[in-house]
C-alpha cells in the first residue's frame, strides 16, 4: 500500500525565487534556477530537497548535507559540499517556514474537510443568521438565530455558531468546536473541539449548598489569534473574557471567566488560568511538564522519600 501524501506543493519553486522571497544571499547565483522539489530535516534532506540550519551546534551537519539547497548562517556558508546552494540568511528557520507557508498554505491555514466551496445544504441554518458571500458553511454545522459569519471564514463539520455570535472574516471554526455568547474577529483559527463561551465556574455558598451565580459577560476574541484543540474559554460573569489580537493558545488550555490576556501572548498547552487573571502584551506561559517515560513504575518507587517540612 502506498504511503498517503497529505501535503503536496502548490507551487513548484527554485533557489532564486526562495531569495527574492526571504531576502536571503545566494552563495552562488549560477545555481539559482536549482529546484526544489521538497522540504526536509537537515539529518535526513535527499536529492532536491530544501533543509535549513540553524545555531553553531548543528553547524557539524552542513558538510555532510545531501539536499538541493540549505539555507544557514552566513559564517557558515562555506561548509556546503559541491552542488548545494548555500541561502545564507540571520533567520535560517523563519526563512524555511516563509518557503513552506508559500508552497503548504493547507499547512498553515485549515482548508474545508469536505471540499465545500459555498453553504451546505446540510447545515443548519437559522432563517435570520448572516451569512456573507464568500463564506463556507460545512454539512452539520449549526448556525444559530441572529449570528453573523463574515467572507472567507470557514465553519467546519458539526461546528455550533450560537445565536447572536458574530465571526469576522477569513477565520476557521473547526469540527465539533462550539462558539456561544462570543465575538470572534477577523483571521481566527479555532481548532477542533474548542468550546468557547460557557459558564464560567460561578457558584456561591448558600444555606442549601452551592448556589449558582450566572455568567452575563461575553468572550471577545480579536484578530489574528489561534486557539488549539480541546481549549476552553469560558464567557465573563458580568464583565468580558478577552483574547487579544495576534495571540496564539496551545492544546489543552482552561482559560476562565474575565480572564484577560493582551496582544501576541502565547499560552502553552495545559495552563490554567483562573477567574480574573490579567496577562499583559507579549507574555509566555508555560505548563506542567511530563514525567519522562522512565520515570515510573521501578524507578519511581525508587526516588527518596520527600524530606520532612
Amino acid at each position: 500500500m502506498k504511503e498517503p501524501d497529505f501535503f503536496v506543493p502548490a507551487r513548484r519553486i527554485n533557489v532564486g525565487e526562495i531569495a527574492a522571497l526571504t531576502g536571503a544571499t545566494l552563495a552562488r547565483p549560477e545555481l539559482s534556477d536549482v529546484e526544489i522539489t521538497h522540504l526536509a530535516a537537515a539529518t535526513e534532506g535527499g536529492q532536491g530537497a530544501l533543509v535549513f540550519v540553524e545555531g553553531k551546534r548543528n553547524a557539524n551537519i552542513i558538510p555532510g548535507l545531501i539536499a538541493a539547497a540549505v539555507i544557514c548562517p552566513e559564517e557558515f556558508a562555506d561548509r556546503a559540499p559541491d552542488g548545494v546552494a548555500v541561502l545564507a540568511s540571520p533567520r535560517p528557520q523563519h526563512a524555511f517556514a516563509a518557503v513552506a507557508r508559500l508552497l503548504f498554505p493547507a499547512a498553515s491555514r485549515p482548508q474545508p474537510m469536505t471540499g465545500e466551496t459555498g453553504v451546505s445544504d446540510r447545515a443548519a441554518i437559522a432563517a435570520d443568521a448572516l451569512i456573507e458571500e464568500g463564506a463556507i458553511i460545512e454539512a452539520g454545522a449549526v448556525i444559530g438565530a441572529g449570528a453573523e459569519i463574515g467572507t472567507g471564514t470557514i465553519i467546519a463539520p458539526h461546528a455550533v455558531i450560537g445565536a447572536g455570535c458574530k465571526i469576522g472574516r477569513g477565520s476557521y471554526i473547526g469540527p465539533n468546536a462550539t462558539v456561544q455568547f462570543a465575538v470572534i474577529g477577523d483571521g481566527v483559527i479555532i481548532h477542533p473541539g474548542v468550546q468557547i463561551g460557557q459558564d464560567g465556574f460561578g457558584f456561591l455558598p448558600g444555606a442549601a449548598g452551592l448556589e449558582k451565580n450566572p455568567q452575563l459577560g461575553r468572550v471577545i476574541i480579536q484578530n489574528d489569534v489561534e486557539i488549539g484543540a480541546n481549549t476552553t474559554v469560558d464567557r465573563g460573569a458580568l464583565t468580558d473574557t478577552v483574547i487579544g489580537e495576534g495571540s496564539k493558545i496551545d492544546n489543552l488550555v482552561q482559560i476562565a471567566h474575565n480572564v484577560r490576556i493582551g496582544r501576541a501572548c502565547v499560552v502553552a498547552g495545559q495552563c490554567g488560568l483562573s477567574g480574573s487573571v490579567k496577562l499583559g502584551n507579549y507574555v509566555m506561559l508555560g505548563a506542567v511538564s511530563a514525567l519522562p517515560t522512565i520515570c515510573r513504575s521501578e524507578t519511581a518507587r525508587s526516588l527518596p522519600p520527600p524530606a520532612a517540612s
